[in-house]
């Protein structure tokens, strides 16, 4: 096949299905897709620019970066322009005609079917481009990288119906050209008062101008946004929809951000940030090797997409730009993560996320609720992963607990319920938060009025074992170790004395030697039989399953029984003389103690075999 040949190609399965979704339902307003084009000429301006950093033959002719709009009102035409990277005839074809990136299964595992709500989710997944077909009947897209030969240029065309063409051309300009043939509904997309009312709304903060002839003829130009960096500007002089609509071209998210942070740092270090908070999280924000971090500028000049030196990885949620006046415009990856400068703007950016976080918190609780619901299990890794700001993330923390219906609490709202008396905050882990609820670790508390966290996210029983007290409590979890309940209210039903049964315990203790590490009487126990209590060095079931998926071995390990002297079956087995009805009860207890908090039991089959033989009157 020669260089020039032309070239069918079938798209991407899931490209097919994305433009047939976009097409017909995706965007409530049609006229997104001119943002998402002039957004990609914008990027591909700035990554013209960086590039031409390391080899200056790629700035071409020292021809100004910038952004054209061009349109045919009687052909139903509109072209967009750019002087940027260009593209390779390869590049077309992997970046038009497939989506590059994975997570294509759950972009259409979240398409809800409601247009308002999956129109978000186009810029989380980077399908803006595709857009285009909403309002177009065919498109061709005109490419010259820069560096290459005007004759290998690549031309790319579809009609959005299944199939795309790749053929090498001629052209002499760097850049790309997208050219959309509009539907005739479309036509209104091919107005000069039209795309200028929508730039401006749009694209009024692209960094480069955005061109725009009145008549759509061979006449001059004019600018039509401001092209000045936006985060360049004073505060006084933006309004709200000029950060949101920056919003949507930083972060490629259609939604509206919770919050926003735009600050300039002058004296010893000189740098400007402009920082958000998103509504939803995208969906790879628990892999932790994904692209993540903020764009970086320095003196307005493109340097890095993701550049994740500025943000510890436990606010990989955030978006936004850092432009430093200080670091040298060459800089690498690698000088980025050694250099000292880059270190102390981190920890300045950590503190700014963290107030701005504190802030929505006091100031706007349901919004923080909608933060904590999409980012909070991220969050929390910052108790682990960050010592240092430690005392800045407890406060933002929430909980549910046992008070309140499915209510999050922070760790300042339970202290502040503490009972007089109550020395420790008390915890409970668990794999859900219904399973939590129903322990039986919770009843002699619970029965006593004194609260406990429950906490179930994946991340817990790791978080559980960074936080060792707050407010100067020492934080307990009541299924570990001996339960200190003094000056705790006591127990309203009555519980029968705790040496009325001695010689119990040590009996079955005897018979279940190889399944507990002894038996006695419980303090946590109201209303249930038995319950499992592990020594407090030992790591609780949910660590010791995340261990083992880790491949680290841990030793064997044997939880105490606890019984609750009160409850019948434990009566009826004290009453029972040594034999195999009294070895069978004691075996249901320790088994029924391990289902209650989410185990199986050592021997299903022989649990079964058990509770049928007392359920048909064997015993």
């Amino acid at each position: 096949m020669s260089e020039h040949a032309t070239e069918t190609r079938g798209f991407q399965a899931e490209v097919s299905r994305l433009m047939r979704l976009m097409i017909h339902s995706m965007y409530s307003h049609r006229e997104i897709f001119l943002r998402e084009l002039i957004s990609n000429a914008s990027d591909a301006c700035d990554r013209r620019r960086f590039a031409a950093l390391a080899d200056p033959s790629l700035a071409g002719g020292g021809e100004a970066y910038g952004i054209r709009v061009d349109f045919d009102s009687k052909a139903r035409t509109l072209t967009v322009s750019d002087s940027g990277i260009g593209m390779t005839r390869d590049e077309a074809g992997e970046h038009l005609g497939t989506i590059a990136k994975s997570g294509t299964a759950e972009f259409f595992a979240r398409l809800t079917g409601d247009e308002q709500k999956d129109s978000q989710l186009i810029g989380q997944f980077g399908v803006g481009f595709y857009s285009v077909f909403i309002v177009a009947e065919r498109v061709e897209v005109r490419s010259r990288r820069a560096g290459i030969e005007s004759a290998v240029a690549v031309c790319w065309s579809s009609s959005g119906e299944g199939e795309y063409t790749l053929e090498t051309i001629t052209r002499d300009e760097i850049g790309t050209a997208v050219t959309l043939h509009l539907k005739e509904d479309a036509a209104e997309f091919a107005d000069p008062f039209r795309l200028r009312a929508l730039i401006r709304r749009y694209s009024d903060h692209i960094a480069f101008p955005v061109l725009l002839r009145p008549d759509g003829g061979k006449g001059e130009y004019d600018r039509v946004n401001q092209a000045q960096a936006l985060w360049t500007r004073p505060r006084q002089e933006l309004s709200d929809d000029d950060y949101r609509e920056f919003y949507r071209h930083v972060a490629h998210d259609a939604a509206e951000p919770l919050a926003w942070s735009h600050n300039q740092v002058e004296g010893r270090r000189e740098y400007t940030t402009l920082l958000y908070i998103p509504a939803a999280a995208p969906f790879d924000l628990y892999n932790r090797e994904s692209p993540r971090g903020l764009r970086l500028y320095v003196r307005r000049v493109f340097i890095l997409d993701d550049a994740e030196q500025f943000l510890p990885l436990f606010l990989r949620f955030i978006k936004g730009v850092v432009d430093s006046a200080d670091l040298p415009l060459n800089v690498s990856r690698e000088l980025l993560q050694q250099d000292a400068e880059v270190l102390a703007i981190k920890g300045a950016i950590t503190r700014r996320v963290l107030e701005m976080l504190a802030r929505l918190a006091n100031d706007e609780p349901e919004k923080y609720r909608t933060f904590w619901k999409e980012f909070g299990g991220v969050l929390k890794e910052g108790v682990i992963e960050d010592p240092g700001n430690r005392e800045r993330i407890l406060p933002l923390l929430r909980f549910a607990s046992t008070v309140g219906d499915g209510e999050l609490h922070s760790l300042a709202d339970y202290v502040a319920r503490m009972p007089e008396g109550q020395k420790q905050v008390y915890y409970l882990l668990a794999d859900s938060a219904t399973a939590a609820r129903q322990s039986p670790q919770l009843e002699g508390l619970r029965a006593r009025g004194v609260e406990v966290l429950l906490l179930s996210d994946r991340i817990d029983p790791w978080l559980a074992t960074h936080l060792d007290e707050v407010d100067g409590r020492v934080i307990k979890d009541v299924a570990s170790g001996e339960l200190e309940l003094a000056g705790l209210p006591p127990l309203t039903a009555a519980v029968a004395p705790v040496d009325t049964m001695p010689a119990l315990y040590a009996r079955i203790a005897a018979r279940l030697a190889e399944r507990v590490a002894g038996v006695r009487v419980s303090t946590r126990l109201a209303e249930s039989a038995a319950c499992l209590v592990r020594d407090s060095a030992d790591p609780g079931p949910q660590l010791r399953r995340l261990l083992e998926a880790a491949g680290q071995k841990l030793p064997e390990s044997r939880s105490w029984l606890e019984l609750n002297p009160a409850h019948p079956l434990v009566v009826r087995l004290h009453l029972l003389p040594d034999g195999a009805a009294f070895d069978s009860l004691a075996a249901l207890l320790a088994d029924q103690a391990q289902i209650a908090e989410g185990g199986v039991p050592p021997d299903p089959a022989g649990f079964v075999r058990r509770l049928n033989d007392w359920l048909l009157g064997k015993y």
